[in-house]
């Protein structure tokens, strides 16, 4: 047998993904569009509606207000999901709640001064008020930083190797919300995962006139199946006699969702009143702050690969961060009880779906907006088992990471320096937030516990994210150790032309913003 040439053995980097149908300017058609935009919805309800679900009864709130935060963050979505697309990264990318909002959210809560209040409702609008307070304060952290391109000049320090760990972490952080979530009910989380990956994978080629419908909707479609089993299950009896638990997440009535929710709302700033300031809350804010900004770097720039679209530069990566902050500032007046970031879900679907398309995000905030208005009709399908979502993330995160780890072809893996660098940011970026899982869960309180509850807020908020600790660690090491000697290595070479907007002329095309407004804010 002839020795296989080189060609036949390597493949060359790539800066564009291949095999996408539709890129970042480029549309399917407006009805293909919609029902795009639609999944994108749907996608984002499992967190907008996790979140409020776990912290409202914690504040002493009803089914009533938990629906109320529901319609609130999903209206807040949309808004910001508009404004990023039109005028932030103009990536195509959904603005979500924030899981790194926890920590400190969790750390109010439970402040004395409003634990004291013995009337549930009171001290619900409270707590509600205080929070809204300190992400006001809190986002002008990013608002600072992007709009006085701090952010940008800061990213200049980032090379493709730094960013592996930071990307890969953003999908592979999330794993405690895919499979241990999905095993709380397996009945229906191994059938949905199982479903979801036949139709997106293995029938991915089954045409409907010459639209792989299968691959495109297979989220809407493995949705509706499992979650009609579920209902299935549910008015059968199946469940009745089950621990409270297991109904929980099993259950598609135990929401509570649709009953409590009004028919028509309308969400305005200030709804609960005014807000307070307190500078301890405030500080603790500021760290899930800096988190949600490392988070959304690294999905801004795995959505630029899965939208085909090259790396963007600094400038409009800090132009995105400003809008984000300008995003957690709407978070705080209207009051979603947790800030904004990018939803790392909803850019996985765009590599599941294979359509990159801008128009396609613009109109899934078109949905977020409208049933966040038509209470009843959100709550319909804000009552799927969260389940059916988890099952979902365990592809969706492994996309999204697996993305970041194909920035590895524009550097040399044959570096011992580069291995030791990539093997111990993602190591300790997994490692060091599993700790403070860990610590909390049996002490009930994080590994930094002083007297001062804004510090322990802030540390404990820092390594709680995998991302976070990943960048520290890596682009620490990777600005430290031999930096001089290795650019080639680290694949500098490749990055240099994307530091600059007119480093590449392609970056026109994707990034410039809408109705001729490069006139007055010219790109650097």
């Amino acid at each position: 047998m002839a020795a296989p040439k080189p060609e036949e053995i390597s493949h060359p980097p790539m800066d564009q993904l291949q095999g996408l149908e539709y890129c970042i300017d480029s549309n399917p058609s407006w009805g293909e569009a919609i029902a795009l935009g639609f999944q994108h919805y749907i996608l984002a309800l499992g967190t907008a509606v996790m979140i409020p679900s776990f912290l409202v009864p914690l504040m002493g709130g009803t089914d009533g207000d938990k629906v109320r935060v529901v319609q609130t963050l999903l209206f807040v979505e949309g808004i910001n999901t508009l404004l990023q697309t039109l005028f932030g990264t103009r990536l195509p990318t959904v603005i979500g709640g924030s899981y790194a909002f926890m920590v400190p959210i969790i750390s109010i809560i439970h402040d004395t001064s409003l634990m004291s209040i013995e009337d549930n409702h009171v001290r619900f609008v409270n707590t509600m008020r205080a929070v809204q307070g300190a992400l006001i304060v809190a986002s002008s952290i990013q608002i600072i930083l992007g709009y006085s391109q701090m952010w940008a000049i800061c990213s200049r320090f980032f090379s493709p190797l730094g960013m592996v760990p930071v990307i890969a972490l953003v999908g592979f952080g999330m794993f405690d919300r895919g499979f241990p979530v999905v095993g709380r009910c397996v009945e229906i989380g191994i059938p949905m995962l199982i479903l979801f990956i036949a139709f997106s994978q293995y029938l991915k080629n089954f045409q409907l006139k010459q639209l792989p419908i299968l691959e495109r909707f297979a989220l809407l479609i493995s949705i509706t199946v499992i979650w009609a089993y579920a209902h299935l299950l549910t008015a059968s009896g199946a469940y009745k006699h089950r621990p409270e638990l297991t109904q929980l997440n099993c259950r598609t009535d135990k929401a509570n969702l649709i009953s409590s929710a009004p028919w028509i709302m309308i969400p305005y700033p200030l709804q609960w009143g005014a807000p307070t300031f307190d500078v301890g809350h405030a500080f603790g804010m500021m760290a899930a702050v800096l988190v949600s900004l490392i988070e959304s770097t690294g999905a801004y720039k795995a959505a630029s690969r899965l939208a085909s679209a090259t790396p963007p530069p600094p400038h409009v990566l800090s132009r995105g961060i400003g809008w984000q902050g300008i995003g957690i500032l709407l978070n705080g007046l209207f009051g979603t009880l947790t800030g904004s970031t990018v939803s790392a879900e909803n850019v996985g679907l765009l590599g599941s779906t294979r359509v990159g398309s801008r128009r396609v995000v613009q109109i899934s905030a078109g949905f977020m907006i409208f049933f966040s208005i038509l209470g009843k009709f959100g709550a319909l399908f804000a009552s799927i088992p969260f389940t059916i979502f988890a099952a979902v993330y365990c592809v969706l995160f492994g996309l999204v990471a697996s993305v970041g780890l194909s920035f590895l072809q524009f550097t040399n893996m044959n570096s011992m320096r580069n291995l030791f660098i990539v093997g111990v940011a993602l190591f300790l970026g997994l490692s060091v937030p599993e700790y403070f899982r860990e610590y909390t869960a049996k002490a009930l309180h994080g590994p930094a516990h002083t007297r001062a509850s804004w510090f322990d807020d802030f540390l404990n908020t820092i390594f709680f994210s995998s991302p976070t600790v990943a960048l520290i660690v890596a682009v620490f090491l990777d600005n430290t150790l031999d930096y001089k000697d290795s650019s080639r290595d680290r694949g500098m070479p490749w990055w240099v032309k994307f530091r600059t907007f007119k480093g590449d002329s392609r970056n026109e095309e994707f990034y410039t913003l809408p109705f001729n407004l490069n006139r007055f804010f010219p790109p650097s």
